[in-house]
């Protein structure tokens, strides 16, 4: 008997709280918010760090527990390349993929940031994977990450981490360039400071967004055009510039993802460590898929799908001293670009 009020009461409480839920419904658990951001990436479908960007948004899903969906899209799916830092600015994005190349005329640091002439060759010949640990080193441990969020920041975004493009510029011509005569006049598609390096040898940079370079080297609007190793893999530029200009590249050029600053300061600490542990992911995933990509490359020289061409000596000596005239220059563009150019000369062990 004892049994059966004991069971009786067990009953009746259940079901005075299941008719408290329902009555009372804001008193149960609330499911956490769930945050849809879009990131687009400056470069085209094809490219092999915009393709890339899936496992960024896979990596933000699962350390969010599924808090933080992101969609990826691809130049030019929302805005052009040029306009990606705007769009982020504003709202129209949430999440930018570029390349500080591209803001050299608003954020003079970028440049540097991004790789100038022969800025991000390491120290010390190191392995590949030797070389991207020691540029993140570079970036994370001399106070240069704080210095660029302190610059975008001025733009209204937050600065949310870096990427690689391994060897960069990789540079394709219609024809073989070894000596600074060949050089004479090529019109090459480029960007930012390197145009200004490449004018100095004597080229004609242009710049121009990698979706339309293709045809313009198909038809001769073009002579040359540099990207990372994915203009051949992936946008197969080769098929109509079938050389490989060995000598102009440094190890690596750097890119960035930028948040809207109403957005990065609307998320949870949670989902802020979140994103940036997804952003750092990203990081290692370019490395492991530009290593990768190199191989592919080698195989299509290997099948003479691609001519491998080297500057003679004289030409990649003229291409060393235009570019440390360059860097002296960016130098003098404001307090920012001084205090990289010194930071980058003290890595070098340069004067």
């Amino acid at each position: 008997m004892k049994g059966k009020k004991v069971a009786l009461v067990i009953s009746v409480l259940l079901a005075v709280m299941l008719v408290g839920w329902a009555v009372f419904p804001g008193c149960q658990a609330e499911a956490p918010e769930v945050y849809e951001l879009k990131v687009q990436s400056a470069w085209p479908h094809g490219d092999l760090s915009m393709e890339t960007l899936t496992r960024f948004a896979d990596a933000a899903y699962e350390k969010s527990d599924g808090r933080l969906v992101i969609s990826v899209f691809g130049e030019p799916d929302i805005v052009p390349m040029f306009e990606v830092l705007e769009a982020v600015k504003m709202g129209t994005l949430d999440i930018g993929h570029a390349g500080g190349t591209l803001w050299g005329g608003i954020i003079p640091v970028a440049e540097v940031e991004f790789g100038i002439p022969y800025g991000w060759n390491v120290p010390g010949n190191p392995t590949y994977d030797e070389a991207m640990a020691e540029l993140r080193s570079f970036f994370f441990d001399t106070g240069f990450i704080e210095l660029l969020r302190e610059e975008y920041a001025k733009q209204g975004v937050y600065y949310l981490d870096i990427h690689n493009y391994g060897p960069v510029p990789f540079t394709v011509a219609t024809k073989p360039l070894v000596t600074m005569d060949d050089l004479e006049g090529v019109k090459i598609r480029d960007e930012g400071l390197w145009t200004e390096w490449h004018n100095m040898l004597g080229m004609a940079g242009t710049d121009i967004s990698g979706s339309e370079a293709y045809m313009a080297l198909k038809l001769g609007t073009l002579d040359a055009a540099q990207w990372d190793s994915s203009c051949i893999t992936g946008l197969k530029w080769h098929e109509v510039a079938p050389y490989w200009i060995r000598g102009f590249a440094s190890d690596t050029a750097i890119g960035h993802m930028l948040v809207n600053m109403d957005v990065w300061n609307g998320l949870p600490d949670d989902l802020k460590e979140a994103l940036a542990g997804a952003a750092e992911d990203y990081w290692y995933d370019t490395a492991e898929v530009y290593g990768a990509d190199l191989d592919a490359v080698y195989d299509l020289v290997e099948s003479g799908a691609l001519t491998e061409v080297w500057l003679d000596d004289a030409t990649l000596a003229e291409c060393a001293a235009a570019a440390h005239v360059i860097w002296d220059e960016v130098a003098t563009r404001d307090a920012a670009c001084a205090e990289a150019i010194q930071l980058i000369k003290e890595w070098h062990g340069v004067e």
